[in-house]
């Protein structure tokens, strides 16, 4: 049986688990593909870290040379992180013209295009499915099932660690603090979660999903970014009674040659599915002119969830290898007829906003007014009541306003005495 060389640079806690994986599903990998996949070489700064498996010590290096510069290993497997050396290793590993497969997304949310042009002049491969949605296969379908689709607009839950902290919070009443100390309790927040909560983790992949689906490599600074940590337990709750869930979303919308980029937590109707979508769970949901709708759900993150789809790229490069040609996936350096991306100030929104007030008659009213003055239409109001409180909340939700005279109206709002604290507004998708 025809063999397959491997070498793996990066064996940490996804390394271990696409190691552990390839051992224990060995027999059926063989039955399915026709080949032996043979792992000849692993390459860590630390080889004495515990693992989940263990392999030969002959197998192990601390230096990627050994993968790079040996003529067997048609397949490397970047699974490291980070810009560099990650960058580095995979454009050497193209130069020798073997095929890649990464799950770093922030590498290709930053230098995805040029490393795509150089598989293209080195006629090899980089496969990523791992790198949204880990297990989900969204990058497959929309690069190859819904290649016929102009994709009119995709939401998606990609960060297991705020659905799970926003979840939580909705689930059992828990503040943002507590939420968030469970979530690392259980290994869904790294140590140092800032980029997850920022929302920085959800953008990388929203530039991957960008490329896909509308042909435009675009950059961090083109996506507007919220992270989820100015959401409090109150919101969660005014807008349950409003029939919203709070969600944490990575939005592009294509409207004629215009796109709009967003990171954000959202106000979604309770009826819709990613209301649903709890825990560490992801979810994507595509529009496309061909197909309607279509959603994509799973586990977003984990060791073997991410293996999967790792080994699902390995099995995809040994079909081409298996048939000797080695085909570039064009779809990935198409150009779309995207003529520009939006800045947020001229999107068109629905908002739920959240003023703190004191408690004197009249404060209502010069709110209202002020929104009036900016052209904002109040859809509902309350004031929730505080026993002994002398601030309150105030909570509206609006009817659709342009996002640039909403922020003139609260900067005016947030300036008057009544007003005791910075103003939450949250954007309302119906989708």
């Amino acid at each position: 049986m025809e063999r397959i060389d491997i070498g793996l640079v990066g064996f940490g806690t996804v390394g271990s688990g696409v190691v552990k994986a390839l051992k224990v599903h060995a027999n059926l990998l063989k039955k399915k593909l026709g080949v032996q996949i043979h792992l000849k070489k692993i390459c860590d700064v630390n080889l004495r870290r515990k693992r989940i498996v263990q392999v030969s010590p002959a197998v192990l290096s601390r230096n990627v040379k050994e993968i790079l510069d040996d003529p067997q290993i048609k397949i490397v497997l970047e699974l490291i992180g980070g810009i560099h050396p990650a960058k580095e290793i995979i454009l050497q590993a193209l130069e020798r013209k073997k095929h890649v497969v990464t799950a770093n997304k922030a590498l290709l949310a930053d230098c995805g295009e040029e490393i795509f042009q150089a598989a293209k002049v080195n006629q090899s491969q980089v496969q990523f499915e791992a790198s949204v949605g880990s297990g989900i296969p969204i990058v497959k379908a929309l690069r190859e099932s819904l290649l016929a689709n102009r994709i009119q607009s995709i939401y998606g839950i990609v960060n297991g660690t705020s659905n799970y902290i926003l979840s939580q919070m909705a689930q059992m009443n828990w503040d943002f603090r507590q939420a968030l100390k469970i979530a690392r309790q259980k290994g869904y927040a790294e140590k140092n979660p800032s980029l997850d909560l920022k929302g920085i983790d959800s953008a990388h992949k929203l530039v991957i999903l960008v490329a896909l689906g509308f042909g435009r490599w675009i950059t961090l600074e083109q996506i507007h970014i919220e992270g989820i940590t100015d959401i409090s337990l109150n919101d969660i709750t005014y807008a349950q009674e409003l029939g919203y869930t709070i969600k944490p979303l990575a939005i592009a919308k294509c409207e004629q040659d215009e796109l709009e980029l967003r990171v954000q937590p959202t106000l979604i109707p309770h009826e819709h599915l990613l209301s649903s979508v709890n825990g560490n769970y992801n979810a994507i949901y595509i529009r496309g002119d061909l197909i309607g709708e279509q959603a994509f759900y799973g586990e977003g993150a984990g060791q073997f969830p991410t293996a999967s789809a790792v080994i699902s790229d390995i099995a995809d490069l040994v079909y081409a290898l298996q048939s000797k040609v080695q085909p570039v996936k064009p779809c990935l350096l198409y150009k779309g007829n995207i003529r520009r991306v939006r800045q947020i100030k001229e999107i068109n929104s629905c908002y739920y906003i959240r003023f703190m007030a004191i408690d004197r008659p009249g404060v209502l009213a010069i709110i209202s007014g002020i929104l009036g003055q900016h052209k904002i239409s109040i859809a509902s109001v309350s004031q929730k009541a505080r026993k002994r409180a002398k601030i309150v909340p105030i909570v509206m939700m609006t009817h659709e306003a342009s996002e640039r005279s909403l922020r003139l109206a609260l900067e005016k709002i947030d300036r008057l005495e009544n007003i005791r604290r910075k103003t939450v507004a949250i954007r309302v998708e119906q989708l």
